[in-house]
């Protein structure tokens, strides 16, 4: 059996002297060496040299992949190498290639305004019309603790925000949390792309990569940025976009000048009217009516003339009827502060100690249990679980600590704390409560935890209830329907995800082993790969140092499936070649099969057929002998596909229809979509539409009801090109369109691939060769940094038509016959194209060798 991938471009290029002209005036530009280069591209420098000096004669795909990321070549740029590797020049200069596109919807994340603003008048000013500079307007608004900060910001930001058209993005870094992690700039970068539309499989690994993504898809934009609670100017520079259009508020406790042309704005306590006008506001007017001035001042002076603590402060006295001004004056002098809050602010110690003690004692122990929770907000259920009582009595209590100013609710049920808040909160549990105590109370938060997430994954994926471990007992009966799991998952995501960062520090290993079991198939189905890989990464950490064999193997097998999904076949198949040695080590029957399937698949893509058909069917025998039902239909559905591509269509339809009829036996609604598809194909190859467009029909209205995307796009395509075979011209346009719309915004590039190389095939067709000749070569790129050598060929096949449409005779015999030798090499004569097989483009060579146009 195969053990060890072969790179699948190894010996498919040529190098020329234009290639290596290209990479040393590339390498130049970037004022790199020979050997920094090699460095960032994890080659030997002497392949640089031989790269550029044209003595390479064969060079692999891998090895100009991983120079065109070193350098940072655009998508034209590496067209162009691709191109020149081969030795065949670019006939028409392409446009640049699209980066990825946003979602249609436009982000709106500005927290709530404040009801009442007082005061900040020139520093407001100065925000909303600054003076006019020729790079990003950067302002940076300093200040210490609990000055205003955020709220001047966020105020601003509204009053901006219609100049913005294209958005306004918030993000709080934390940047001076002493209970939770300060946002890393890459983990920041990942949630900004995902904001702006890039899917998990299109974010790069590198933080560089993932710097110039984010400049790219904000450069001609109009877009407002809010960076809340920086640290320093190296936890916000890789957050700044390099266009003219957009602006960026950012706010830190420290004064942040070594940022290019940035504005610096340093914040001064209230003066005293404005602290006397937001008091009394909050207060209530008919609260401090007929109190004396002195009295007013010394109240406002106790508070440090600080909005925070004048907010929390007025929020008491309004709390307590029976209180006037000269009462609450009297409980602020006795309070000690907590030093170990904020030092240097004894006003806010001083204002959240009155705030706690007057709590009840069910108020104040939420108020504990609420800053230990390791996510950013907490909800009622997540309340109840910490304080070990009901939601509706977590709830009634989060609604009381809201009225006092100590927590706010910037989305209905979820209550989040201002980070001093937050921070006085585990303070006062820390002093408070026993170490037993506190970890018995994360302890129930973990275990409702694993009972929710288990409950959720549940009913938005039945059929996968088997992969998945069990929570604890005394589990409750499972509330969720798929629309409310969803919307439940996407809530709490980021607080289970941080939860996991903590948990072996709170005893619980077992916790992180099973969310990462539990979710990292659905963090892969949302293309949130970033998450996946972080959740994976710490659960195999977490096996190998207890030394858990099982765990380790289901944690390098869900690695194998990120990596696939991202594109990156050679680190997938190390994933799952490891994963294979370990579950033969053990005898973990289930894991060799689903570790197969993962080599199959990926052999099938590198058309490596022999070794993937190998692959699944010793998996297929596997998920037989031990009676694994989805094993046994993910192996028939892997041979499937093998086979149509090999050209056995007979064989593969039955293979397709016993899946299918499998799938749908166990429910498996994913399953019976590849299923049907497959089927489709074949039946569209074999020139039956109607067939096909039965079972496409079908399987699109399937993979609408579960929200598949990438099979809905998969049929969409298929269904165009029908209609293009058909001579349905418009129809296919728009439907092409649609899908290369879709397959951009979930970054999927092999859906980019089949639509580019569509739109190119329709092009031809209607007599637009120049915009044919663009979109193959776009899709060229695509196929050549997946590494699909038969996708190659389909595009190299719409370049030589379109470049015979151009009457360019000698560059369409050039493509036709690299085309050639691809299909030839692997021992294919069809491919996806009906236009596009040995037969066809053999016949096509020996036309234009007699000069005779077909």
């Amino acid at each position: 059996m195969p053990t060890r991938a072969q790179d699948p471009a190894d010996g498919s290029a040529t190098n020329t002297p234009l290639a290596g002209t290209l990479l040393r005036q590339w390498r130049e530009r970037a004022m790199l060496t020979q050997e920094e280069l090699a460095i960032r591209a994890g080659i030997s420098a002497r392949t640089i040299g031989r790269l550029e000096n044209g003595a390479l004669p064969r060079p692999s795909g891998t090895s100009l992949r991983r120079v065109a990321e070193a350098l940072g070549l655009n998508d034209r740029e590496r067209v162009t190498l691709a191109q020149a590797a081969r030795g065949t020049r670019l006939l028409v200069e392409a446009e640049p290639l699209a980066v990825p596109s946003a979602h249609a919807w436009t982000p709106r994340q500005l927290p709530a305004d404040v009801p009442f603003f007082v005061g900040r008048t020139g520093e407001l000013a100065a925000i909303i019309n600054p003076q006019e500079a020729s790079s990003v307007p950067i302002i940076t608004i300093d200040g210490m603790a609990g000055i205003g900060k955020s709220t001047l910001a966020v105020h601003a930001a509204h009053q901006l925000a219609p100049r913005f058209p294209d958005g306004q993005l918030f993000m709080n870094l934390h940047g001076h949390a002493q209970t939770m992690d300060r946002v890393d700039p890459q983990d920041a970068l990942a949630r900004i792309l995902g904001t702006l539309g890039v899917q998990g499989e299109q974010i790069p690994r590198h933080i560089d990569d993932r710097i110039g993504l984010y400049r790219s898809l904000v450069a001609d934009r109009r877009m407002l940025f809010v960076f809340d609670n920086a640290a320093d100017e190296d936890q916000v520079r890789p957050l700044l976009p390099a266009g003219s259009g957009s602006r960026v508020l950012i706010t830190s406790r420290r004064r942040l000048t070594d940022l290019d042309g940035s504005h610096t704005m340093s914040l001064d306590v209230l003066s005293t009217a404005d602290a006397l006008a937001l008091f009394t506001h909050t207060a209530g007017r008919e609260r401090v009516a007929g109190t004396s001035a002195e009295l007013l001042t010394l109240t406002l002076e106790m508070c440090g003339h600080l909005p925070l603590v004048i907010r929390m402060t007025a929020a008491r006295l309004r709390s307590h009827p029976a209180w006037n001004v000269a009462h609450l004056l009297e409980r602020l002098s006795e309070q000690d502060p907590l030093t170990e809050t904020e030092a240097e602010q004894p006003s806010l110690s001083t204002a959240l100690e009155l705030s706690y003690r007057y709590l009840t004692s069910d108020q104040r122990r939420t108020y504990r249990i609420s800053g230990l929770h390791p996510g950013t907000d907490v909800t009622a259920e997540t309340a109840a679980a910490l304080l070990d009582t009901s939601s509706a009595t977590a709830r009634r209590l989060l609604d009381q600590l809201l009225e006092v100013h100590l927590t706010q609710e910037p989305a209905p049920g979820r209550y989040h704390m201002h980070d001093l808040v937050r921070n006085h909160a585990a303070q006062v549990a820390v002093r408070e409560e026993s170490e037993s105590w506190r970890r018995a109370a994360l302890t129930r938060l973990m275990d409702h935890y694993l009972r929710t997430v288990t409950a959720a994954m549940d009913a938005l994926h039945p059929y996968e209830v088997e992969a998945r471990p069990r929570p604890p007992a005394s589990t409750p009966p499972n509330l969720f329907n798929p629309a409310r799991a969803a919307s439940w998952f996407e809530a709490e995501c980021s607080n289970l995800l941080a939860t996991v960062r903590r948990a072996t520090d709170y005893g619980r290993p077992d916790f992180v082993l099973h969310i990462s079991a539990t979710l990292h198939r659905s963090l892969r189905a949302q293309g949130r790969y970033y998450d996946a890989e972080l959740l994976l990464r710490q659960a195999l950490t977490v096996a190998r140092t207890t030394k858990n064999r099982p765990e380790e193997l289901n944690s390098l097998l869900g690695l194998g499936e990120v990596r696939r999904g991202q594109g990156q076949l050679q680190q997938a198949f190390d994933y799952f070649g490891e994963a294979l040695e370990i579950a033969r080590v053990i005898e973990q029957a289930v894991g060799e099969l689903v570790a197969l399937t993962g080599l199959g698949h990926i052999c099938r893509r590198w058309c490596r057929f022999e070794d993937a058909l190998e692959y699944f069917e010793h998996a297929l025998q596997i998920a037989r002998h031990v009676d694994h039902r989805s094993g046994e239909m993910d192996a028939l559905i892997g041979l499937g596909w093998t086979y149509r591509i090999q050209g056995h269509d007979t064989r593969s339809c039955e293979v397709f229809t016993e899946a299918l009829a499998l799938a749908r036996v166990l429910g498996h609604r994913a399953g019976e979509l590849q299923a049907l598809g497959g089927i489709g194909h074949i039946l569209r190859l074999q020139q039956d539409y109607e067939g096909a467009l039965r079972h496409f029909t079908e399987a699109l209205g399937l993979a609408c009801a579960i929200g598949h995307r990438s099979s809905e796009l998969d049929i969409m395509i298929t269904l165009c090109e029908i209609h293009r075979l058909l001579g349905r011209h418009d129809q296919a346009a728009h439907g092409y369109r649609r899908a290369l719309k879709l397959a951009r915004e979930i970054g999927n590039p092999n859906w980019q691939f089949e639509a580019l190389q569509g739109i190119g095939r329709l092009s031809t067709t209607l007599h637009d060769p120049k915009d044919a000749l663009i979109r193959h070569q776009e899709a060229l790129y695509l196929a050549i940094n997946l590494g699909q050598l038969d996708d190659q060929a389909r595009a190299l096949d719409g370049l030589a038509y379109a470049c015979y449409a151009l009457h360019h005779y000698d560059e369409a015999a050039q493509y036709w016959q690299q085309a050639l030798d691809i299909l030839t090499s692997l021992k294919i004569d069809q491919t996806d194209d009906d236009e596009a097989s040995t037969t066809t483009i053999r016949a096509r060579l020996t036309q234009l060798s007699k000069h005779q146009r077909p």
